[in-house]
């Protein structure tokens, strides 16, 4: 098959980069094309030709969204549509990242693929507005939606953990959020394996397991042999711009459904600490 990786420079598409084999996959970062100019885009995919596009571009920074609505509409809702649009011209299968903030966190039990969105934030609310405009254009594509996601090579929040823990006594982490963190490597083998089974609709795509923001770190720290202290405080001690879910872990039905299993996040988080610690 072959593969155009929209992001390839991203986070994810890093790792989508360095895991994707047995294909020929063609990866694009922003200055190859920019996915807000509908022209850049089209040009990319009818130069690429590819059977499957992934869409790993996307404006991440949650706080940032906050104050920058506009940038954040444009690169995860128009951007996406853009990149749909000409993988409907060129008859192109699509596969694009979404995310958990497209909940608003208030249920007790995993969330399905067909719960309602109700997006809390400028970032959760680009990315439900865009799912439902690609599903518009392109009724078969196929949306993972992932959670927590970190990896080498960027800023995350068990590199964060970890900076920190090497220079204080104690940290105090927020308890009351519950989630599913994502290594960016299990991820990207876990798409690799939707696109080669012709996946479509919507697949929730997280490491197994569920834990709060403070067991995370607790994990990280301990597992990398530190003795910095870990303390569970609630997310009223640590106000930030945007509203978090408080419970955003994602069912794994979904991706039951097609086959996949991912590994435990512990076992995960011991696998980036390893490879973490050979990149440094």
């Amino acid at each position: 098959m072959k593969i155009t990786i929209f992001g390839a420079s991203g986070f994810l598409g890093r790792a989508l980069m360095h895991e994707w084999r047995n294909d020929n996959v063609i990866g694009l970062s922003s200055n190859d094309a920019d996915i807000r100019d509908a022209a850049q885009v089209r040009n990319a995919v009818e130069r690429t030709r590819p059977d499957w596009i992934v869409l790993a571009a996307a404006y991440t920074d949650v706080d940032g969204c906050e104050g920058n609505q506009e940038h954040a509409f444009a690169v995860n809702r128009d951007g996406a549509e853009n990149v749909a649009e000409a993988a409907k011209r060129e008859g192109s299968s699509l596969l694009f990242l979404s995310s958990d903030y497209v909940f608003d966190g208030t249920k007790r039990t995993p969330y399905e693929i067909d719960d309602r969105r109700n997006p809390q934030s400028v970032y959760g609310r680009s990315k439900a507005e865009a799912e439902i405009r690609l599903l518009e254009i392109l009724p078969d594509c196929c949306i993972a939606r992932t959670s927590w996601l970190y990896g080498v090579g960027g800023k995350c929040f068990p590199d964060t953990i970890l900076k920190l823990a090497a220079t204080r006594p104690s940290l105090d982490v927020v308890d009351d959020q519950r989630g599913s963190p994502t290594y960016t490597v299990d991820l990207a083998r876990a798409i690799v394996q939707l696109c080669q089974r012709g996946a479509s609709g919507i697949v929730h795509v997280t490491n197994s397991g569920n834990c709060s923001w403070f067991e995370f770190a607790r994990e990280i720290v301990k597992e990398s042999g530190l003795s910095t202290e870990v303390r569970p405080v609630s997310t009223e001690q640590f106000p930030r711009p945007a509203k978090r879910p408080a419970y955003s872990v994602l069912s794994a039905k979904s991706l039951h459904d097609c086959e996949i299993e991912m590994p435990s996040w512990e076992d995960a988080l011991r696998r980036y600490l390893q490879e973490r610690k050979s990149e440094t």
